[in-house]
């Protein structure tokens, strides 16, 4: 089941098609996230050493609590 903007908190893993993503900010009607991949290190911030995205209210369709949900 995709996760909805109640879901998250700073810290929480989600996976995307895309892959693993950690949320680094919770705002009103959006979520910032990093991607989990390369190296561990430039996953430590702020400030992060990979770059932060936004989701927004259309995007959490597609944000899951697993891979498996994700891939299906």
């Amino acid at each position: 089941m995709a996760l909805e903007h109640t879901d998250f908190s700073i810290g929480c893993e989600f996976w995307t098609e895309t892959g693993l993503w950690r949320c680094t900010d919770v705002g009103s009607r959006t979520i910032c996230a990093i991607k989990l991949e390369g190296d561990p290190r430039d996953w430590d911030g702020p400030p992060y050493g990979v770059v932060e995205h936004v989701f927004d209210e259309n995007d959490f369709g597609a944000l899951y609590e697993s891979e498996a949900e994700a891939k299906a």
